[in-house]
């Protein structure tokens, strides 16, 4: 099970009530909120590994590259942050992530961001390496791209918290983009996506996008009919995707997560029981994690007892 982190803990931010705070009265909604999530997943799917992927470059300078407008618009307002290239955060967000990122450590799960790639990037490389079935958690869409029947991927995508899951499949994928996860990322480049700052191909819509790639097989496919004067495209589309060509030459790069991501040593086993009781009990402490905490400590253990 690998874990989009940054999209679980903005959710549980968005999701919990900002009345949960620490003895000292800060807010620990994102905080509390992931830890229950994983509680959750651990309880429910019963995963052998668990890994939390993290976003340690989460707008790499390569995608910028190729795209300059490539998620420009979430970049912080503050100069001095804006500099640095940070995201913006929600004020009460920013102060809860080192905390997350110390209670995972001491519980001995599996943490990795690498500098120079997203979450997604990381996800996308443990995917590619895994043998067995694999269940990335997410709230983007964006990973729909590595839905493959045959091996066992899905995509679990909260609906509401992480009690309601979308299981998705290529099944699910076609019913509803009318694509399979591995023409997913084509479509994307096509449609563009506002949130990540991706312009797409004016004028071409997700449907449209959909049933070209049908037509077509792929996004090459597209571009080659697309100068090919006996393939069946309205001289609209033709025109639509020659003059997008300098964009999508580059555009299935930005889009497609990474597979060769150079990754750390790390256990991916699920952890029985703590890593390191004492710093998570002065963790617990200091921040008042309570019962969220328990649920995590008590799904572990029940899950350790299980294997």
């Amino acid at each position: 099970m690998l874990l989009d982190s940054a999209s679980l803990y903005y959710r549980a931010y968005f999701g919990v009530p900002d009345s949960l705070r620490s003895p000292q009265g800060e807010p620990v909604n994102a905080v509390r909120g992931l830890l229950d999530f994983i509680a959750r997943l651990v309880t429910d799917h019963t995963p052998d590994q668990l890994v939390a992927c993290m976003d340690a470059d989460w707008r790499p300078q390569w995608r910028v590259d190729l795209i300059p407008s490539y998620k420009t618009h979430r970049v912080a307002e503050d100069p001095a942050a804006a500099e640095a290239g940070e995201e913006e955060t929600p004020d009460t967000l920013a102060p809860q992530i080192p905390v997350i990122t110390a209670v995972l450590d001491a519980l001995g799960l599996a943490r990795v961001g690498v500098a120079g790639y997203e979450a997604d990037d990381v996800i996308g490389t443990l995917t590619a390496r895994h043998t067995g079935p694999v269940d990335v958690v997410t709230g983007d869409r964006d990973l729909f791209q590595l839905v493959d029947d045959a091996r066992g991927v899905r995509i679990l995508y909260p609906l509401k918290g992480v009690g309601t899951l979308q299981l998705t499949d290529n099944a699910l994928l076609m019913e509803k983009y009318g694509v399979t996860g591995a023409q997913y990322a084509d479509m994307a480049a096509l449609r563009g996506d506002p949130s990540d700052g991706l312009p797409g191909v004016p004028g071409i819509g997700e449907k449209t996008a959909a049933k070209l790639i049908t037509q077509f097989g792929d996004l090459p496919g597209i571009q080659a009919a697309a100068v090919d004067p006996t393939a069946k495209l309205t001289p609209t589309q033709r025109k639509r995707i020659t003059d997008a060509s300098t964009y999508l030459a580059v555009a299935p790069t930005v889009v497609r997560v990474a597979s060769d991501v150079p990754l750390p040593a790390f256990d991916p086993a699920l952890p029985g029981e703590p890593l390191d009781p004492m710093a998570l009990e002065e963790l617990s402490a200091r921040w008042g994690l309570g019962t969220s905490l328990q649920r995590v400590l008590d799904a572990l253990a029940h899950a350790g007892a299980a294997s």
